[in-house]
């Protein structure tokens, strides 16, 4: 066949920017956004952007130059999503339950030349820009390095503080809404620059790409099925991979954005019934909190509310007694290297016929690919081979496509060992089951290696959900003299329950729902579980912790007496398989 032609007129370079302009056109008059008092259209929110835009170029902001924010989920934070990068420039959303020396230090490693501060956190941003300025008169670096400050007052009730001269309503009045804007020409450019949560390692600045956002962005609004005119609560922080791209999703679909300061039970359920809210994501910590709420907290949900979880994986207890209060779970997997979720757990129509607990087991499976990935799959990362598809034998989940990151920003190194063989390499153990769907079964340094045996410890957290005593539940390897490891739960009482239950009740019921060589071998009670800034359990907190419980050989022969001829022999059942031994590379 001849060459055909590209130009203009059948090639547009891909970026999420194109659902704001189109938004303000198509649903001019919709309601796009509501915080507190405040409600805005699409058109006044496409018009407010552009006056950002401009606003940042006035103040020399070129293109790939990264502007910073630290917000909440208010309306300011919202159009920066569209105004930074429509200036050319790349965002960066800050973690706001950071502390000030790790803020400084993306502050620093992101070379930021704006920095945006809501007002609720002029304390701890002056704090971390101190540090900025400590660190640059160190090194003999000039002061001209110190990001231009601008505070975000609120929109809704304005408080007058201030942390230098700027303000970001002023930028709004200030902005020529007709400017002629920073144009896409390379699809392959930053948009985006995300930092991980930093729970293993040192954060690492995740680049995102223009197409990639953009690509991703479609696939999870079309996986999740969301219609037209959503109404999106935003429970899920927007710094966290832009709210796993629905901060640009909700434009496409010409929704309403319901913003809120604080994820609170209160904020959530008046939202949802004040609001007629149809969609939210969220971890699911956020479960409980929903699940915890207390009576005047409450209000009645009329209509199912879709909810799209991920960042740890939900046992199937907690997605059960969740979706009795009148929410309908989609679980989804995902990264910030992959631009949020990569995986969704698609419903199938057959399912329906099964039994509540049999659909929430289905539906605490990672699922299968979103559209934009070119492929996934679990692997043994030592010969690259693909595991069966038994939902048995375990590897390593990698995935391949046009969502995955650009790379770490100035980490050729990081970036390298990330990407091996063309397979984006997560770190997380699972397993495929028959009809293609992946199940997580433990990060690759989370797996407990007992006698030989590998012990998921998600498995065990499952079983542990189940029991009505447990609210929040976290299992860690132990060290055990005659197994090498065993697993030990940290438990969070539900204190609706009462205080009756003890380590032996949640033992033996462990034992009713578990082979013996996975029981926890102690159950430890704590008011609160160590988390992240995004929510997620740090084990490795955990992990010290168990080091220092010490068995003698005298208890764990004791202890192991009743599963000793268990762990001799070849564990089958009807209820839990036995899973083949892996040696994977990364344990």
């Amino acid at each position: 066949m001849d060459r055909l032609p590209k130009c203009d007129a059948n090639f547009v370079p891909l970026t999420p920017i194109t659902f704001l302009k189109r938004a303000s056109m198509v649903y001019s008059n919709r309601t796009s956004v509501i915080y507190a008092g405040v409600r805005f259209t699409w058109q006044q929110t496409y018009d407010r952007c552009c006056r950002i835009a401009s606003s940042l170029r006035s103040l020399n902001i070129v293109k790939n130059d990264v502007v910073s924010v630290l917000a909440p989920n208010i309306p300011a934070m919202y159009e920066m999503h569209f105004a930074v990068p429509m200036a050319g420039a790349v965002l960066n959303t800050i973690n706001s339950r950071l502390d000030a020396k790790n803020i400084a230090t993306i502050l620093r490693h992101s070379e930021a030349k704006v920095f945006f501060i809501d007002y609720e956190y002029v304390p701890l941003a002056r704090e971390a820009l101190r540090l900025v300025m400590a660190d640059l008169q160190g090194s003999g670096a000039p002061e001209s390095m110190m990001p231009l400050v601008i505070v975000i007052d609120d929109v809704d009730s304005p408080t007058g503080v201030r942390l230098g001269e700027l303000e970001y309503e002023q930028l709004v009045h200030n902005g020529n809404p007709g400017c002629i804007l920073e144009e896409v020409t390379d699809e392959w450019d930053p948009i985006a620059l995300n930092y991980t949560s930093g729970t293993t390692s040192a954060p690492k600045g995740v680049v995102y790409s223009h197409r990639g956002a953009y690509l991703s962005t479609l696939s999870l609004i079309s996986g999740w099925e969301m219609g037209t005119e959503p109404v999106y609560l935003w429970s899920l922080p927007m710094f966290h991979c832009n709210g796993w791209t629905f901060t640009w999703g909700i434009a496409a679909r010409g929704g309403t954005n319901v913003c809120i300061r604080n994820t609170t039970a209160l904020e959530m359920y008046t939202s949802i019934a004040k609001h007629d809210v149809t969609h939210l994501c969220c971890a699911p910590i956020v479960f409980n909190i929903l699940l915890e709420a207390k009576p005047h907290e409450r209000r009645e949900i009329k209509k199912p509310v879709q909810i799209l979880t991920g960042g740890a994986p939900p046992p199937a207890p907690l997605l059960e007694k969740i979706e009795k209060l009148g929410f309908h779970i989609v679980h989804a997997y995902g990264l910030t290297e992959a631009t949020g979720p990569a995986l969704v757990c698609e419903w199938q129509a057959k399912w329906n016929q099964l039994p509540q607990r049999d659909q929430a087991k289905l539906k605490a499976r990672q699922g299968i690919s979103i559209l934009t990935l070119a492929d996934v799959d679990v692997k043994k990362l030592e010969t690259m081979q693909s595991v069966a598809r038994d939902g048995k034998e375990m590897g390593e989940i990698m995935l391949r496509g046009s969502s995955i990151m650009k790379g770490y920003f100035k980490d050729k190194k990081a970036t390298a060992e990330a990407f091996h063989n063309g397979w984006f390499l997560t770190g997380d153990v699972g397993v495929i089951h028959p009809d293609g769907y992946v199940e997580i079964k433990d990060r690759s340094k989370d797996v407990i290696i007992s006698g030989g045996e590998n012990i998921s410890s998600v498995e065990v957290e499952s079983v542990l959900y189940s029991h009505p005593s447990v609210l929040e539940a976290s299992v860690v390897a132990m060290p055990h003299p005659r197994w090498g490891e065993s697993p030990c739960a940290f438990v969070v009482k539900n204190k609706s329950m009462g205080d009756n239950c003890g380590e032996s009740d949640i033992i033996a019921h462990c034992r009713k729902n578990l082979p013996g060589f996975m029981v926890p071998k102690r159950v430890q009670f704590l008011d609160e579980l160590p988390k992240t800034s995004t929510g997620k359990i740090q084990k490795f907190q955990l992990r010290a912790l168990a080091k220092t419980f010490v068995i003698s050989e005298n208890q764990a022969t004791k202890k192991s007496n009743q599963t000793n001829r268990e762990n001799q022999k070849p564990r089958y059942n009807n209820d839990q398989p036995h899973e083949q031994i892996l040696a994977l590379s990364r344990l």
